[in-house]
């Protein structure tokens, strides 16, 4: 048990050595990358919310659908 727990821990250490020393390496920005960053997590966001939106539409869609069978 204790060695099982000593294993996740050192994974666990580790995993956020590997993460610190990768954020550490990556190089400052320069304002061009930021604004393309800016405008890639813009297009996610909408395309995220218009997902949501047509899921929404078209489940109300499928419902009245099926009332409007019977």
């Amino acid at each position: 048990m204790v060695v099982a727990l000593v294993g996740v821990v050192l994974v666990l250490a580790w995993s956020v050595t590997v993460l610190v020393r990768r954020d550490r390496r990556r190089s400052p920005s320069s304002p061009e990358a930021r604004r393309i960053e800016a405008a890639a997590t813009r297009g996610l966001r909408d395309a995220r919310r218009q997902a949501h939106v047509y899921h929404h539409f078209n489940d109300i869609n499928g419902v009245s659908a099926l009332r409007d069978r019977d």
